[in-house]
């Protein structure tokens, strides 16, 4: 891997890439089969991930013809290799061995370890026989939908596919690693104003935001509407406001302390917030929601924009979702992704049968969604939410602090890149963006702000 980072480093052809040799092993982060029930009888506040990831070497797999090699630059840290890490709430060895039965290539992913990561930017090193759009050089980003077109469920939204996975987290040879494989469809171009760190950041938070927000298959964001956003300033909230302000909607962030409330504030979000300050109780016990809480919520909301929020973008789940059915509009929707604080979901059901209200479910992205929203990002019109960067061996450390939610946006893992702020290949686009606005998350993180 060293003498391809030297290739990449000095601008090396593509052809010149393509002719050096992949390794027979690369060092990656993994969990291991054998420790999957390391975390028996644990809290899930207590589980320690610094524990259950390593960094080591591992065997190259053999690539797919619709496969490429991709030498991993920079990553990030989403929830999903939290909860691959905490074994949460299901071990995803299980995951890789339902892929190993599927097919020969399938095969390669039901291994003792699972190497994880689900977001990366690098450099093309190697195509598959069958890859037509992508050759060895291409600097690229890569979106994390893994699906099967030979499958027919996938071809009107590849979202609702009947083996649509995510890479990484439910397949093996994830991002977190100097080396990856993915599928020729999971690539896009690297935009070229951004870091590595920066560019590797946005793919799966971004793309979830944009279906949720703007795709038709989700939020189907018009001019005027309304939207509240949970966890505002957070890896897919950061994103949501955005899209909502650039498609001329009136976002109302929710965040928990006065300094996120500036951070939105700095993002261009009037409308903020504060539920610790508010000190909201959505359930009295463990069994029993307090309407009077939802009411006063949606007191809250009026007093700012003076109507209901026409879309909720609700991804914390328990806590808040019956509040959140409560506070959309008549005729207004719920967008749901995530269930962070619980997964068994209460509300009361009067509140959306009597005032038309509906709940659509999202889940990640297709692979023209993804496009659009990575796009958006390479026209400077969205903004990477990368605050912190971290060293690969440091990846256990980087998911405990994204797990106890001491991260605002996103925290970068830095693979084969050796120092940060490498990769920026347009720097007078980047001007013209704004270093401020690209580094606002990174200027949080160092209490700039």
């Amino acid at each position: 891997m060293q003498a391809i980072l030297e290739a990449i480093q000095a601008g090396a052809s593509g052809d010149d890439l393509a002719n050096l040799p992949i390794p027979e092993s690369y060092r990656a982060a993994f969990v291991k089969r054998d420790e999957q029930n390391m975390w028996e009888g644990v809290a899930s506040e207590d589980k320690d991930p610094r524990k259950s990831l390593h960094v080591g070497e591992v065997a190259t797999p053999e690539l797919a013809p619709d496969e490429v090699y991709v030498a991993v630059m920079a990553s990030a840290i989403n929830f999903n290799t939290v909860w691959t890490s905490i074994f949460e709430p299901v071990s995803t060895f299980g995951f890789l061995d339902r892929l190993g039965k599927e097919s020969v290539w399938g095969a390669r992913h039901a291994l003792p370890y699972h190497v994880v990561g689900s977001d990366a930017a690098g450099v093309v090193v190697r195509t598959g026989s069958a890859v037509r759009n992508w050759k060895a050089g291409d600097k690229v980003t890569i979106h994390c939908n893994h699906v099967d077109d030979q499958d027919p469920s996938a071809h009107d939204d590849s979202m609702l596919a009947s083996n649509q996975r995510i890479w990484g987290f439910e397949t093996n040879f994830g991002s977190l690693a100097d080396l990856t494989v993915v599928k020729a469809n999971q690539l896009m171009p690297k935009p070229k104003h951004l870091t590595w760190e920066e560019a590797a950041s946005n793919a799966l938070c971004n793309s979830t935001s944009y279906r949720m927000i703007v795709s038709p298959h989700a939020g189907d964001l018009k001019q005027g509407q309304a939207v509240l956003v949970w966890g505002a300033t957070g890896g897919i909230g950061g994103y949501a406001v955005q899209y909502v302000l650039n498609g001329g909607g009136t976002p109302v962030g929710v965040v928990s302390s006065d300094k996120r409330r500036r951070l939105l504030n700095e993002m261009g979000v009037e409308h903020v917030i504060d539920r610790r300050e508010a000190g909201y109780q959505f359930w009295k016990d463990e069994h029993t929601q307090d309407e009077k809480e939802w009411r006063r919520l949606g007191k809250d909301i009026r007093s700012l924009i003076g109507r209901d929020v026409d879309t909720v973008f609700e991804h914390p789940g328990r806590q808040t979702f019956g509040a959140s059915v409560f506070a959309a509009a008549r005729g207004g929707k719920i967008v749901t992704c995530a269930a962070t604080s619980g997964y068994m979901i209460e509300y009361d059901n009067r509140h959306l049968w009597m005032k038309l209200k509906s709940i659509v479910s999202s889940h990640f992205a297709n692979y023209k969604e993804a496009w659009a929203a990575n796009q958006l990002i390479a026209e400077g019109k969205i903004q990477p939410l990368l605050s912190r960067t971290y060293a690969l061996e440091e990846t256990g450390a980087a998911a405990l602090a994204v797990h106890k939610n001491e991260i605002e946006g996103k925290a970068g893992v830095l693979c084969l890149a050796p120092e940060k702020g490498l990769g920026i290949d347009d720097p007078e686009f980047r001007e013209k963006v704004g270093e401020d606005k690209i580094t606002l998350f990174q200027r949080f993180d160092q209490s700039e702000i």
